[in-house]
């Protein structure tokens, strides 16, 4: 009885592993099918360090473009219209997307196309296309949402002023935006919370130079005069967003609250410039 309970045993064992075999062999093969099967290949240039995310490169192109030009808009955005909604900093979360270019620049052409792929209207698009009744219910629903500024502190006011200069106005749009003008003008605070000091030409030319904070070739900064004529903060040899005096040697950088650019004097010139942002202190020399 012992025996025959061995025997039944070890049958029960033998089927197991057989049908357990049996079971996973499919499993097996197709593993085996994966382990071998060869590295997908890809087509295009290497991947982007943050893939899935688009590339930085073509997002700071379309925002870039989209201040001015429409052709190399559309031949990206056509072939992938996420891109109607990109958003880039410039610097110092000095923040705008591709619509928000196009409507302080007074291009409604380029906004138009970009809405028309998906991008995503607010009180700026709709005070460059001169929209009276919906960013006047705007302001009304949100009292003092007139005074935020837009990219690079651009005033809600400037976006409206900058809509009557737009190509292909009809007479209607014209009186729009008009209109607009005069309201936000009545409210007396749509143009900017912040009182900059005006400088003479003199006085700008001190901090216009290079300033290194690191060995690398691009550890630095320069400040020139943009084509507004406004000093200007940007990467070493590079243009960038303006900067504003708000005291003595004390300037903001393009409407950004959080940070303070200084500029150090000894025996009336300039020796260095100090970044202060909320979490970074940085300091570059005068070269």
């Amino acid at each position: 009885m012992q025996e025959q309970h061995l025997i039944t045993r070890r049958n029960a064992v033998k089927s197991s592993v057989f049908g357990l075999l049996a079971v996973s062999m499919p499993n097996i093969v197709f593993a085996r099918q994966i382990i071998e099967r060869q590295p997908v290949k890809f087509s295009g240039d290497e991947l982007f360090h943050r893939y899935p995310s688009i590339d930085d490169k073509i997002v700071a192109e379309v925002v870039g473009a989209s201040h001015a030009n429409l052709d190399r808009v559309k031949e990206l955005v056509n072939k992938r219209p996420e891109l109607s909604r990109a958003t880039w900093d410039w610097a110092f979360g000095d923040w705008e997307t591709a619509l928000g270019a196009a409507s302080h620049t007074g291009r409604r052409d380029i906004a138009e196309f970009l809405m028309s792929k998906g991008a995503r209207p607010d009180i700026f698009t709709y005070a460059m296309l001169g929209a009276h009744d919906a960013v006047k219910s705007m302001i009304e629903t949100t009292p003092g949402i007139q005074t935020i500024a837009g990219p690079h502190g651009i005033s809600l006011l400037r976006h409206a002023q900058n809509g009557l200069k737009s190509e292909g106005l009809t007479e209607k749009n014209k009186q729009d935006s008009t209109k607009l003008v005069g309201y936000l003008e009545s409210l007396g605070n749509a143009d900017g919370q912040d009182k900059f000091i005006e400088q003479t030409e003199q006085e700008k030319l001190k901090y216009i130079g290079d300033y290194k904070y690191g060995p690398g070739a691009e550890d630095g900064f320069s400040v020139k005069l943009n084509m507004r004529k406004l000093l200007s903060l940007g990467k070493l040899g590079k243009f960038g967003g303006a900067i504003n005096q708000k005291a003595a040697n004390i300037f903001v950088y393009n409407g950004t609250t959080s940070v303070e650019v200084t500029f150090k004097i000894e025996n009336g010139k300039v020796i260095s410039l100090t970044v202060n942002e909320p979490d970074l202190t940085l300091t570059a020399i005068k070269i």
